[in-house]
Parts: structure tokens; sequence; C-alpha cells
């Protein structure tokens, strides 16, 4: 666990983001359990063995969430941005997110770092 982490998610000032934050790190440590977090660029990265795994990052209206080595994921048409290897949810205050799922894909992404 990493305080800068934890630093930039207690600075989130909307609740809402803060929330998403909190559980989608949760789903990314719940999918990786030997996950490495730091940030860089200014935002939460997540490692597996040195590798990007996924980055969360807040904007104005949106809490962001990429995942990497994502090629191989059979993700929702639609629902995702980004090319095959990196793939990027964008959620706003009215989105519910299926964290489970959420950390399914991780795993499943993550298996191969």
């Amino acid at each position: 666990m990493s305080q800068e982490v934890l630093d930039y998610i207690g600075a989130v000032q909307a609740p809402w983001q803060a929330e998403l934050c909190v559980r989608l790190r949760e789903a990314v440590h719940g999918a990786i359990p030997d996950v490495q977090e730091r940030m860089q660029y200014k935002k939460p990265h997540f490692l597996r063995n040195g590798k990007y795994a996924a980055v969360i990052s807040v904007a104005k209206d949106t809490v962001s969430f990429t995942i990497f080595n994502a090629a191989d994921l059979q993700l929702p048409e639609g629902l995702f941005e980004g090319p095959p290897e990196r793939k990027t949810l964008k959620l706003r205050q009215t989105h519910t997110a299926d964290f489970d799922q959420l950390t399914s894909w991780v795993r499943e992404a993550a298996g191969t770092l």
C-alpha cells in the first residue's frame, strides 16, 4: 500500500469520486494480491511484476479506470474506450459499476504480467 495513493484518494473533493476511487482500488487489490501501487503522472498506478495493470484518474465529472494488457478480454461493446492493449472505463456520478466484474477483468488481464 502506498501512502501517496492514499493521500491522492483522500484529496479527492467530490464524495462520489472519492468513494469510486476507494472501490476501484479495492477491486485491483482483490484481483492482484501482490499488486504494487505508486503515483506516476499524478495518478495512482497499479503494477504487477513491474508492468502496468491498472490506473485510476479523476477529472472534473468522471473517474476513469484503465485496465492494461486488455487485448484478450471479452469486454462489452461501447463500455470501454481505447486501443486493444489498454481499455478505459469512464464513470460519472450517475453510473453504476459492477466491481466484481471489474475485479475479474483485472485479474484476467494481469494474469500474464
